[in-house]
């Protein structure tokens, strides 16, 4: 990838980043789709990204952020040990942006989670599914449905979330 191209792609990420800080309060799932959503359209306005760079540019962000609130979520730690650099040795706004992020997303750590999980899953708990074997997202127990029927909350964990099993998952 040429310099000037790269300068511009980082440039974009980094006006993405500062917009969800500056976005909704509250770090909910749907806040952060929204916001990333609000931010690419600013960008898109001022028309210096293909649509294919925007698409680019928002998977980037949404999977940086996934990452960096999975890893808060489960360590404890801070953001610099995400990042496994010194804070100081990133740019102030990029740094401002993920302390921000971070700081949110501790805040709403149990209904982000929670979230996240729905987002991963392709059935909820009260929903009607066609026969075969289901995996609860937050724990991977099994559920398997011999019938059409409404899904139960998982009977390990009381999770309502759930991914069909197909052999592709399993492997």
């Amino acid at each position: 990838m040429e310099k000037h191209n790269e300068s511009r792609l980082r440039e974009g990420y980094e006006r993405l980043l500062e917009r969800v800080k500056n976005g909704a309060q509250e770090l909910t799932w749907d806040n952060l789709q929204k916001d990333l959503d609000d931010a690419v359209e600013f960008e898109d306005e001022l028309a210096e990204y293909t649509r294919d760079e925007l698409a680019l540019l928002r998977a980037w962000v949404e999977r940086d952020l996934k990452d960096m609130r999975g890893y808060l979520s489960e360590s404890g730690r801070q953001v610099a040990e995400w990042l496994g650099i010194d804070l100081a040795r990133l740019s102030r706004r990029v740094s401002e942006s993920l302390l921000s992020i971070a700081d949110r997303s501790v805040v709403e750590r149990e209904r982000f989670d929670e979230d996240l999980e729905a987002a991963r899953a392709d059935y909820c708990e009260g929903e009607m599914a066609a026969p075969g074997k289901m995996a609860c997202t937050h724990c991977d127990a099994e559920v398997v449905l011999d019938q059409v029927q409404l899904l139960e909350p998982c009977h390990q964990c009381g999770n309502r979330y759930f991914v069909r099993l197909t052999a592709a998952r399993k492997a």
